[in-house]
């Protein structure tokens, strides 16, 4: 016998009963969603694109800094609230899965619709340069190496955390200071 109680359990109940769900009651939840969808959407594109846009002039960032930093950590957001309400609400496992799932998501499925993207726009070649990837993608490895020697006890204690945060920290540096490096890089 499994004695360990579905993980359903410790979220709230939903609004309507099974027999509502069952009866149609599921469409407003699926109007719910896309109207979700719909505003995150035109809050990104009328707000936060432009927000961004003026914080990496004024820090006088290049578009792949920016993208790399301010981007990904507000595209991270919500996965950072799933995590807490995971491990403190509900108590669950879910924080590994969601990093490196989402992380490999990104790296396959997005880079893809955005080539495939490109292609139907009629760009036959998308220019790529090997700074940022070369480097992201090392930074990339050395994280992910550092996160499966944290985790490989099963158990992240609070200094190893303060440690991926400063190793974000350093991150950031890296990426602010990403001209000078590149020049010396390919000098």
């Amino acid at each position: 016998l499994n004695c360990t109680p579905p993980a359903i359990d410790d979220f709230p109940k939903d609004f309507f009963t099974d027999k509502q769900r069952h009866d149609g009651a599921i469409i407003v939840h699926t109007l719910i969603s896309l109207y979700l969808f719909v505003a995150l959407a035109v809050v990104c594109d009328n707000f936060f694109v432009p927000a961004v846009d003026k914080i990496c002039h004024a820090l006088n960032m290049s578009a792949d800094v920016a993208g790399a930093t301010f981007m990904a950590a507000a595209t991270s957001a919500p996965e950072l609230f799933v995590n807490v309400i995971g491990t403190f609400i509900t108590e669950g496992d879910i924080g590994v899965g969601t990093i490196v799932g989402s992380a490999v998501f990104n790296i396959l499925a997005v880079a893809a619709c955005c080539g495939i993207g490109a292609g139907m726009c009629g760009v036959k070649v998308v220019p790529l340069d090997w700074w940022p990837l070369t480097r992201d993608c090392l930074a990339y490895g050395i994280t992910v190496s550092i996160l499966i020697c944290i985790i490989h006890d099963e158990r992240v204690e609070w200094y190893e955390a303060l440690c991926l945060v400063l190793l974000y920290i350093v991150y950031i540096l890296i990426m602010y200071f990403d001209k000078g490096i590149q020049k010396c890089v390919r000098a």
